[in-house]
């Protein structure tokens, strides 16, 4: 039975999402630089505009990659960097075909622990430790993959009702709540890197470093 998945907020698109091993890859692949509604629902609008209902590996892989691009490319678009995105879901492709025969669900059945499946995942071109470690807890968290040891192997985005990433969205409300984690980030990571640049202004004993310091 597939898992009732709600990250596209779309009743197809999210049901791709649910059923197909490929496209909970290609939804997390495509999730950057985009908001994650637009990134998630991606899949489906492939799958459909190859007239599909669902992806292939195979058939992806083996495409033109002008013509995969162009089809990416249409409005409305797959991504907000539709030509670089259809580069690496066909390199994705590509190397599941290489190293699994193409099936995507090979990625993590099977497979005995976290930390086996955080190096596998690692390994998929396009997912970097964090992409990695956020579809791990999604994976155990929504689809009920769970090696041993795979919450400790997501690292934060494995703890339960952390609402800090893709793997905890299962409605519009915790959808809410993540993107406001994100926004908090955001707006931390600017106060930091505000902070460090002036770091010996913070240290000058004058009346107008100090209220500064503390913004910081």
């Amino acid at each position: 039975m597939s898992p009732e998945i709600h990250l596209a907020q779309q009743p197809e698109a999210d049901a791709l999402l649910g059923r197909s091993p490929l496209a909970a890859l290609v939804g997390m692949l495509l999730d950057q630089q985009v908001p994650m509604e637009w990134a998630f629902s991606g899949p489906y609008t492939v799958a459909t505009r190859l007239g599909r209902d669902d992806l292939d590996a195979g058939e992806i892989a083996a495409q033109d990659p002008e013509a995969f691009a162009a089809l990416l490319s249409e409005k409305p678009a797959v991504h907000r960097y539709p030509g670089s995105m259809a580069q690496r879901i066909q390199q994705l492709c590509r190397f599941l075909v290489d190293e699994y025969g193409g099936d995507a669900e090979a990625v993590w059945r099977g497979v005995a622990t976290g930390p086996e499946l955080l190096a596998r995942l690692e390994a998929l071109p396009g997912f970097g430790e964090q992409k990695a470690r956020i579809f791990l807890a999604l994976l155990g968290k929504q689809y009920g993959v769970r090696p041993e040891g795979w919450r400790e192997a997501a690292g934060a985005y494995g703890e339960p009702d952390s609402y800090r990433s893709a793997a905890d969205i299962t409605g519009p409300e915790s959808l809410a709540k993540v993107r406001a984690h994100k926004q908090e980030l955001k707006a931390a990571t600017k106060a930091a890197k505000a902070a460090g640049g002036k770091p010996r202004a913070a240290k000058t004993p004058s009346k107008k470093a100090a209220p500064s310091a503390k913004k910081a």
